[in-house]
């Protein structure tokens, strides 16, 4: 179950058919609120036109990657809050820090399955079930694209 179901999600990916299964999957985790993107350049300007709860992007797209997004989110002070969940091929130990390092709350490799995603939503949003939905306790930990892990 999602923290808020009418929470908006921006589902940003180039394939017309991998948007469709995404959206089916959010829908069948609970979500009811979908907006899509077909790249990082719609997606970026979306938020800033409303609030989203959080963004689930693809890496490779024209225009603005999926790397880029996130960056550009983070950068932004409206949006820098907003989780990112990466979904991609990408598989790449590299590919996963360089995730990591632009801002991605969470990474999904492709192919996954529902349970996978809840998985992944529920530890973007780990009060969910604990009785402490309406409280502020959620804190995204990204590493900002400057930083590097330890």
């Amino acid at each position: 179950m999602p923290p808020d179901p009418n929470m908006p999600v921006l589902v940003v990916e180039d394939f017309a058919t991998m948007r469709r299964i995404v959206k089916t999957m959010l829908r069948r985790i609970g979500f009811t609120n979908l907006v899509e993107a077909e790249d990082g350049r719609q997606a970026l300007n979306a938020p800033r036109k409303g609030q989203y709860g959080f963004v689930v992007t693809d890496w490779n797209m024209p225009s603005m990657t999926g790397i880029e997004l996130p960056r550009a989110i983070r950068g932004d002070p409206k949006l820098s809050a907003t989780p990112v969940l990466m979904v991609t091929a990408e598989a790449d130990k590299r590919n996963v820090l360089d995730a990591a390092k632009s801002g991605v709350t969470n990474y999904i490799v492709k192919p996954f399955t529902v349970e996978t995603m809840q998985a992944k939503i529920e530890k973007i949003f780990p009060w969910v079930g604990q009785g402490l939905e309406d409280t502020q306790v959620f804190q995204v930990s990204w590493l900002r694209p400057q930083e590097s892990p330890a």
